[in-house]
């Protein structure tokens, strides 16, 4: 099965419409898709080292344009469904105190979890549901999706071929690799919250 995914994504990757896939998965990871835009660009790296710079680029715009739509799905959407579940459950006190944290701190929230493991839907979300600033949003989300790609793909661009034989020659392994960075991003998430 992860042989067959793995296959998947490498055969994505060299397709002529690997970007498009990959813009896709950035965008959909920061709205609503559990898999991070890494599942197919890194085998997009690995398959053709020379995109590098441009897929990093293509990745952070439509994450950074995918994080917009996930900070107006929390701003918009939360008084008809967030307000009555928090009222429900007796949450607005703890909800009051989310959104100081994000007055206070919102820009610094944005750009650790823009960079991190931590799933960046949970954080485009959670800055629209706390009313953070539109623009003060976007500022930190697209710096630290820039970031946060470039490195990436930076790494894969200089450190390449012995990352692909690691894949190549341990795939469980990576994969295991993978899931705690994914695990773990959402366990610090949890933890911070």
């Amino acid at each position: 099965m992860l042989q067959r995914l793995y296959d998947w994504a490498m055969t994505k990757a060299a397709s002529r419409n690997a970007v498009w896939w990959m813009c896709a998965f950035a965008f959909a990871e920061a709205t609503f898709f559990p898999l991070p835009a890494d599942v197919i660009l890194i085998p997009m790296v690995l398959a053709v080292r020379s995109s590098a710079w441009r897929l990093a680029f293509y990745a952070a715009l439509a994450s950074s344009i995918g994080g917009c739509f996930g900070w107006a799905i929390g701003y918009f959407l939360f008084d008809q469904v967030g307000r009555p579940i928090l009222d429900f459950y007796g949450y607005m006190a703890q909800f009051a105190q989310l959104q100081e944290l994000y007055r206070q701190h919102g820009e610094l929230i944005v750009a650790i979890g823009g960079l991190t493991p931590i799933p960046y839907k949970a954080v485009t979300i959670t800055s629209g549901v706390a009313q953070m600033d539109f623009w003060s949003f976007n500022l930190a989300s697209v710096g630290s999706r820039i970031v946060r790609f470039y490195l990436v793909c930076g790494a894969l661009y200089w450190f390449g071929p012995p990352v692909k034989r690691f894949i190549d020659d341990n795939l469980h392994l990576s994969a295991l690799i993978a899931l705690a960075l994914f695990v773990g991003g959402f366990v610090l998430l949890a933890y911070a919250m």
